[in-house]
């Protein structure tokens, strides 16, 4: 595996930083010589961030609980402290490294400069940043079937981070979910809860569902010999409905506790809102969030 790249995306507005399975957009908006140094604690910030993770990767692969542990990283810290919220539900870390990679570059980002906005996209999960009075428009992609694809998000809403959780994703679920997508305080936060909310839309023991255990996918999973799921045949309107519905309860919970703000969850074509999702009013450039994978 080759270090930390850097470089410029053909637009030369936006920062590209990869390295292994990290895969961010950065943009910046505000005074030029701002931007110029913002950009530069980023890529620094970047080059270990891998490294400090693979460092604590056991520990971070075991179950979260109650009492948040301490680890020698503050991307791990980030991780940890997003996850401690869902317990006693199983989840580990690894469930927030996403969102919490993002809120780490964003923190560095910021680090004694003055952006108007800001955000770090990684692969879908988005840290946001917004100053008095500033707002930025999130593209929800491939919905398709009456919900709204444009949200904005301002100032003023609790709303810093973005993510998205299914069995199509990146990661392995252990429900049926296309894709939940959550807005919450952190993109750590996010991304917790949109792998909670995704895991409980489901139809256990339904015989369109193929899982399997997940070692068997990627023997150092985090979830073990969990059934995770592969393919999800054709299932019944009732169905869909009633596999929805489970997510809508976990999600309503979760923003009555102040976890999330809003989320909305995929299946099958049909969809689910809860929370303040409101399309855009304003021709802002988009910062993309991936709802189907």
């Amino acid at each position: 595996m080759i270090g930390p790249q850097a470089s410029w995306l053909p637009d030369g507005r936006r920062l590209h930083l990869n390295h292994g399975p990290i895969d961010l957009i950065v943009e910046a908006f505000g005074a030029a010589e701002e931007k110029r140094l913002a950009y530069a604690q980023a890529v620094e910030r970047f080059q270990t961030i891998l490294s400090e993770l693979v460092a604590e990767l056991p520990e971070l692969r075991s179950a979260a609980t109650r009492m948040p542990r301490s680890f020698a990283g503050p991307t791990a810290n980030r991780m940890e402290k997003a996850v401690s919220l869902h317990v006693p539900a199983f989840i580990t870390p690894m469930a927030a490294v996403a969102g919490s990679v993002a809120d780490e570059i964003l923190s560095a980002l910021l680090d004694g400069h003055v952006l108007d906005k800001a955000y770090v996209n990684n692969g879908g999960d988005i840290a946001l940043h917004l100053a008095d009075g500033q707002s930025m428009s999130a593209a929800v992609a491939g919905t398709g079937h009456g919900f709204a694809d444009r949200l904005t998000i301002r100032t003023a809403d609790p709303v810093r981070g973005i993510a998205t959780s299914g069995w199509r994703g990146r990661s392995f679920s252990l429900g049926i979910a296309d894709a939940v997508t959550v807005l919450a305080r952190t993109a750590a936060e996010a991304d917790a809860a949109a792998t909670i909310i995704a895991n409980a839309v489901d139809l256990p023991g339904h015989p369109a569902i193929t899982r399997v255990s997940a070692s068997s996918l990627a023997p150092d999973s985090d979830l073990g010999e969990r059934l995770v799921t592969t393919n999800v045949g054709i299932l019944t309107a009732d169905e869909i409905a009633r596999a929805l519905e489970s997510g809508v309860t976990v999600a309503e919970a979760l923003r009555r506790e102040g976890k999330i703000a809003a989320a909305a969850i995929f299946l099958a074509g049909e969809s689910r809102a809860i929370g303040p999702l409101a399309p855009s009013a304003t021709e802002e450039q988009p910062t993309r969030i991936l709802a189907h994978a």
